[in-house]
């Protein structure tokens, strides 16, 4: 097995691991019969796992790009694809993330997802492409909608409503 299969290896045996322990926490949590408060990190817990699981398998699989280098000898006009990983981007996110937190409250739920997903999917977008600004916008206000109604309705439990409070 090569370096970064082994990487790759390591990282899902740690995945699968954070995310066995985070389903003990989760299965410790006071329920009830149907959705209660325990359902949606008993999901988390059960997709992260699948994560992980899928990272162990892919570590075992030869991929063909690599298969196909091994093979024939690289010539001087073929450069191997190296990964960029902009730091810009990361700390963009984490700078929304922490804003979108601390917000929430005052805010609401509404309001601070709308702003959030539409500025991430801003700092997502390549450099070299257009922005779509009134898809990304309609997609933020729908699954904020989506997310604050079946939280609401299905669930019965309220998230902030914040600014919306006399609205909602």
């Amino acid at each position: 097995m090569n370096t970064p299969n082994k990487k790759e290896l390591i990282i899902g045996i740690a995945m699968l691991a954070a995310s066995l322990a985070y389903l003990v926490m989760a299965q410790q949590l006071p329920g009830h019969a149907g959705i209660d408060a325990a359902t949606v990190p008993k999901l988390l817990a059960g997709f992260l796992s699948l994560l992980g699981l899928m990272q162990v398998i892919s570590a075992f699989a030869r991929p063909k790009a690599a298969a196909e280098a091994a093979s024939p000898v690289p010539t001087e006009a073929e450069e191997p694809a190296t990964e960029i990983v902009e730091p810009k981007t990361v700390i963009k996110t984490l700078g929304l993330i922490l804003g979108y937190m601390a917000l929430l409250g005052p805010v609401g739920f509404p309001i601070m997802t709308v702003v959030y997903l539409y500025l991430q999917f801003l700092v997502l977008t390549p450099v070299n492409h257009k922005a779509r600004h009134l898809t990304y916008l309609l997609i933020a206000v729908i699954c904020s909608a989506l997310i604050f109604l079946l939280f609401r309705e299905a669930f019965d439990l309220l998230l902030p409503a914040g600014l919306l409070n006399d609205y909602i």
